[in-house]
């Protein structure tokens, strides 16, 4: 399964958010989240963004949520700042 998919699925289940609902709020046919929540279709890059801001609208936590499990330690590790 993709990580996108895999991501997807968890976050929704976890927080009750039906596909329907998430395809409302993204303006895509229901047919679409499910190819994605079914790992049969990976979604770009600009669109995992576009499911980034949905989820937020829908619930922050499932937004949180979704890029920790997309991004995993990438997210988690303190990246490098600019300050001296």
């Amino acid at each position: 399964m993709g990580r996108a998919g895999e991501a997807l699925k968890r976050t929704l289940e976890a927080h009750r958010i039906s596909q329907n609902r998430l395809a409302v709020e993204l303006q895509v046919d229901r047919a679409v989240v499910n190819r994605w929540f079914h790992a049969q279709v990976d979604p770009s890059g600009e669109t995992i963004a576009g499911i980034v801001q949905a989820l937020d609208r829908l619930n922050p936590a499932a937004a949180e949520q979704f890029i920790q499990l997309y991004l995993g330690d990438l997210v988690s590790k303190d990246l490098p700042s600019d300050e001296p």
